[in-house]
């Protein structure tokens, strides 16, 4: 292909001819390979009416458990569920507060609120974009009963100083792990170093569901039961259907879900090479570029992390005008996340200080395309053509496109 930091591409090029576009995510891809293998236990699962619970549910929490190196774990409807429930079976509520990174997706303050807690937001490192032990020592006061930790784009923070910090101040961690599945630190997987940790199964991660679906991973049986029950409208197991011992809520993961889930499991470290390869293949084109005028920064991957690249992130000044002249070239983008949760305007209330990193990264983060079914050839499409556009005089006008 043409080297990036050479010569502008000619867009008639051989690697241009053969691509009209480049999607943001294909989960098209990900159901065609894995639906085969599931989809006679699948068919079976439906003709027979057994949408709640049964056995599915049951093989994947001990195959999820297992995956995460954790000793429970409980199917949930969704990531949000798993996070709320999780501090709500922690005790954690009115009067106290939970630190949280600014730079995270609403659902995990959100979260806090809805459990009656009070967020405490924290910025984050300037190269990952990921809570650090300085941070969280900042936001942490005499309130402060938790820590969720966000293993954001695919990456977990230095969780050896964050337990550490955490331990230090008395505090539970809790692991936002939404974005990592199969993501490490020092060779441990995301989902065994807090008390609990809560994943979501959203369509578009990297161990995704044909809808909403989550669960929490913990190694402490009593925190899995109570966490079940309050799933589960308050019964505990062993008693009659009627019988309920809390108020408690629906959000069980459904059988079919389960199916689907397992199946993709299977795939779910293929996928994962897959998907650092892509990460590398980005790296080598991008990483020694230099544009006049304008900077194109890669967030960094810590040294004992492996990453699992469920986004791959850059920073770039212009960066709506930049992603507009990608989307002309038929590349789909995402930011992530265009207003840190402090000045999301439900949570500016909780807002104690300014939060500089993630205020600056939030006007320059842009995502570009990841998926296990991504060719190289995209991947040589994608960073030629952002070359083209960070060269292109009229994207340095700046545009509102941001979704």
């Amino acid at each position: 292909m043409t080297d990036v930091a050479g010569a502008p591409m000619n867009l008639e090029s051989a690697v241009a001819r053969d691509l009209t576009s480049v999607p943001f995510v294909d989960l098209r891809a990900m159901a065609g390979e894995v639906w085969p293998e599931i989809e006679q236990e699948y068919v079976a699962c439906l003709l027979d009416g057994a949408y709640i619970g049964g056995s599915p549910v049951t093989a994947f929490e001990d195959e999820w458990a297992a995956y995460c190196g954790a000793d429970h774990a409980v199917g949930l409807a969704s990531g949000t569920d798993a996070l709320e429930l999780s501090l709500i079976a922690l005790g954690i509520g009115a009067g106290d507060e939970v630190v949280v990174p600014t730079n995270t997706f609403i659902a995990t303050a959100a979260a806090v609120v809805r459990a009656g807690a009070t967020p405490r937001f924290a910025d984050v490192g300037d190269d990952t974009l990921l809570m650090t032990s300085r941070t969280l020592t900042e936001a942490i006061t005499p309130r402060t009963r938790a820590v969720i930790v966000v293993h954001l784009y695919g990456q977990t923070p230095n969780m050896t100083d964050l337990v550490a910090t955490a331990e230090q101040a008395g505090i539970a961690v809790i692991e936002d792990a939404a974005q990592a599945h199969g993501a490490e630190w020092a060779g441990r997987r995301a989902g065994s170093f807090g008390v609990a940790a809560c994943f979501s199964f959203y369509p578009a991660k990297n161990l995704g569901a044909f809808g909403d679906a989550g669960a929490v991973v913990t190694s402490l049986p009593e925190l899995a039961d109570d966490i079940r029950s309050l799933a589960n409208h308050g019964r505990s197991h062993g008693h009659s259907h009627y019988d309920h011992d809390r108020i408690g809520t629906n959000s069980r993961l459904d059988a079919l879900q389960a199916i689907l889930l397992s199946g993709k499991l299977a795939r779910l470290d293929a996928w994962t090479e897959r998907r650092i390869a892509l990460a590398s293949r980005y790296h080598e084109l991008l990483g020694s570029v230099e544009f006049s005028g304008t900077e194109l920064r890669l967030t960094a991957t810590a040294p004992l992390a492996r990453h699992v690249n469920h986004l791959f992130v850059v920073r770039v000044a212009g960066r709506d005008s930049v992603r507009a002249e990608l989307a002309k070239r038929g590349i789909q983008t995402g930011v992530h996340y265009p207003v840190p949760c402090h000045m999301q305007p439900p949570l500016r209330p909780f807002a104690a200080q300014p939060l500089p990193v993630a205020e600056q990264a939030a006007g320059e983060i842009l995502s570009l395309p990841m998926f296990p079914h991504m060719t190289d050839r995209q991947v040589d499409y994608v960073c030629e053509s952002l070359y083209q556009a960070l060269r292109t005089p009229a994207s340095r006008v700046e545009t509102a496109d941001v979704q």
